[in-house]
């Protein structure tokens, strides 16, 4: 119903600074299958990256 999570950064993302995004919106999320519950990322190199991944599996 919103927003979870927002962030401003001037410049590009580095994998640091999207994990430190991914973690709070992870604080923000239910488990699944509830309402808010499913992260959607698209092809975008970062949102391959193996700590990413992880991050939010072991969530």
């Amino acid at each position: 119903d919103g927003i979870l999570h927002c962030d401003i950064v001037e410049g590009s993302f580095c994998t640091d600074t999207f994990m430190k995004f991914i973690e709070g919106l992870l604080n923000n999320m239910q488990p699944y299958p509830a309402r808010n519950s499913v992260i959607v990322m698209d092809n975008c190199k970062i949102h391959k990256h193996p700590d990413i991944q992880n991050l939010i599996e072991a969530r």
